[in-house]
């Protein structure tokens, strides 16, 4: 009876171990064939999982700071494009003519004129690079930060996925693993149970339950073995059927929407730079058209027209002053003296003075060294035209340059006037407005406003008669050669005389020196000192030929004028001459010149009639 059932009892266990041997190899061959088919049919970028993802996420992280690198040149661009139209802005506007400046005068010349457009050519080159720099930062710089944004968050999505599908497919392993190891476990547990059941049934001294009590424990454990394999099968299959899933649908997927990303972010960068040259292409036509402005504005340059303009506003209207009277000096006693000459001989001094007739020089009540004084007020004088600085009327200004001045003076007060009286129109209409809606407001409110505007309007049209007076004066008085200014040719006169003078005492020098001192004769320069402060203290003591009342103040500025207050009466002791100037005296030891406009004269009748004998 034991040899059969030890006998069965022995096959089976073997036929177990057996069984068990063989099934544990094929799982294990059939894992590792399937692993290895699916690592030998996977793509560059499907092949491998951990160390694959870690290396895309580099790449893709790679991509996402060069994007971030090319948006920061753009804006960098973009703040360079925005500095250079500043800067062009700022230097268009610095070298803009100012206001009631000499720049804005010579804004009729063409070539003023022409840096003017240029000047503002380059603030319209100006507003192209603004034009770039806000295509850039619209187009460029704020639509690839928002893609960078999107990048990143489709790029974490899409890893995370991944990681998420490796983490599964690593606890099904996990599982899988565990299950081996108890399937193992269980088979090693039957195996040591059935060689504890037959050692102790062929030990005759055990007794049967002892030896059916082994059996049993050999059977249980066989059983669990059983169960284990099974699970172990289902879990192998299960692990099989996922991994499969996610090497051949899950991370190729994943691989393939991580490679749409980056190939559309590469797309985007190209297209970002085709963008970058046609905001610059489209503003080349309107850049081309300021180049072609400033061309234009260069051509339009005139040099005749300008250098005209300058004949015109310097014109003073004298006419040439006659030829200098050849002094002869080789006969000291009986020289002959021009009118206009510095060394007027004494006698010719006495024999004007007890005619009547003043001489007519310029500053005749000048001591000492008369020929650079009358230098100095020359100077002073062409100071004065090209300052602008001068009385009222412009009397201290030639003709020509006087009637402009007048009469671009009248211009600005007519503009004044036609202002005025266009918000007195305003004025009065709105006052009609409210007389008829009274709701709308006060008629009597307007009142003070227009009886100001009204008092303005005839105060400017006084001024505009006054400078109308003198407007006329001008025109009416323009010299000729015949009757020329007797000051401003007497300057010419007296200047070149002087040099005339000069040059023959350099001439007559022993060495080729000349000094005021040096003389050929110590008696004659005495004599001729003597000759020359006496002529002074004659015509300093010129006669009242009448008398003046100043109707406007003067201030005298230039050296030999004199200033006079408004209702001042003064003694005239030299008519006017054409000129403008009247000769005033004021208490006997002041006296000097003042224009004729601003004082009335009143002559003495016996001098007067004189005077017109002589005419």
């Amino acid at each position: 009876m034991n040899n059969g059932p030890s006998a069965l009892s022995q096959e089976e266990p073997c036929k177990s171990k057996l069984y068990i041997t063989k099934q544990h190899v094929i799982l294990e061959l059939t894992l590792h064939c399937c692993t290895t088919r699916m690592a030998d049919e996977t793509s560059p970028w499907r092949r491998g999982t951990k160390d694959q993802f870690d290396n895309l996420d580099k790449h893709m992280q790679g991509g996402i700071e060069f994007v971030e690198r090319y948006n920061k040149f753009v804006k960098d661009r973009t703040d360079i494009e925005l500095n250079y139209a500043k800067q062009l802005r700022n230097l268009s506007k610095k070298y803009q003519p100012k206001k009631n400046s000499r720049e804005e005068e010579e804004q009729k010349f063409t070539s003023c004129q022409a840096f003017v457009a240029l000047l503002n050519e380059m603030n319209d080159y100006a507003g192209q690079h603004e034009v770039i720099a806000e295509n850039m930062s619209g187009l460029i710089f704020a639509e690839l930060a928002r893609y960078i944004q999107e990048l990143k968050q489709e790029k974490k999505m899409h890893f995370q996925e991944g990681r998420r599908a490796q983490q599964y497919i690593e606890s099904c392993w996990k599982q899988l693993e565990a299950s081996k190891r108890r399937f193992e476990r269980d088979c090693k547990e039957a195996e040591r149970a059935q060689q504890h059941f037959e050692k102790m049934d062929a030990d005759l001294n055990v007794t049967k339950a002892d030896v059916e009590k082994a059996r049993q424990q050999a059977h249980t454990r066989h059983q669990m073995a059983s169960d284990s394999k099974g699970e172990y099968c289902s879990i192998l299959q299960s692990f099989n059927k996922e991994q499969h899933e996610h090497y051949y649908t899950n991370i190729p997927n994943i691989f393939q929407k991580i490679q749409d990303l980056d190939e559309r972010r590469i797309v985007r960068i190209g297209d970002s730079m085709k963008t970058f040259s046609e905001v610059d292409r489209k503003v080349i036509p309107i850049i081309g058209k300021c180049l072609d402005e400033i061309t234009k504005a260069a051509e339009s340059i005139d040099e005749k027209h300008d250098t005209q303009l300058v004949i015109e506003a310097f014109k003073s209207g004298f006419e040439q002053p006659g030829d200098v009277e050849f002094e002869d000096y080789s006969q000291v006693m009986k020289r002959t003296v021009s009118e206009s000459s510095l060394s007027n001989s004494r006698s010719d001094g006495k024999q004007d003075s007890k005619s009547g007739k003043s001489k007519g020089k310029l500053w005749p009540f000048i001591k000492k060294n008369k020929l650079s004084l009358k230098l100095k007020m020359l100077n002073t004088q062409v100071w004065s035209l090209t300052e602008g600085s001068g009385p009222e009327d412009f009397s201290h200004l030639p003709p020509e340059q006087r009637r402009k001045k007048l009469q671009q003076k009248i211009d600005e007060i007519n503009k004044e006037i036609q202002k005025e009286a266009d918000q007195r129109d305003a004025l009065t209409k709105m006052k009609d407005v409210y007389i008829k809606n009274p709701q709308m407001g006060d008629p009597n409110s307007v009142d003070p406003r227009l009886a100001e505007i009204g008092q303005t309007i005839e105060k400017l049209r006084q001024e505009s008669q006054k400078f109308e007076a003198w407007l006329a004066e001008a025109e009416g008085r323009l010299p000729t050669k015949t009757d020329q200014t007797r000051r401003q040719s007497e300057m010419f006169e007296l200047q070149s005389s002087a040099v005339n003078n000069c040059a023959q005492d350099r001439e007559s020098s022993p060495d080729g020196s000349y000094t005021e001192e040096q003389s050929q004769d110590p008696q004659l320069k005495v004599a001729a000192q003597s000759e020359f402060d006496d002529e002074f203290d004659d015509e300093e003591m010129l006669a009242s030929i009448g008398t003046c009342k100043a109707m406007y103040p003067f201030e005298g500025q230039n050296e030999g004028t004199i200033t006079i207050a408004e209702g001042e009466t003064l003694s005239v002791i030299e008519e006017d001459k054409g000129d403008g100037w009247t000769r005033v005296r004021r208490n006997e030891d002041e006296e000097g010149y003042v224009p004729t406009s601003y004082v009335e004269v009143y002559l003495d009748k016996t001098v007067k009639g004189k005077l017109e004998q002589t005419d």
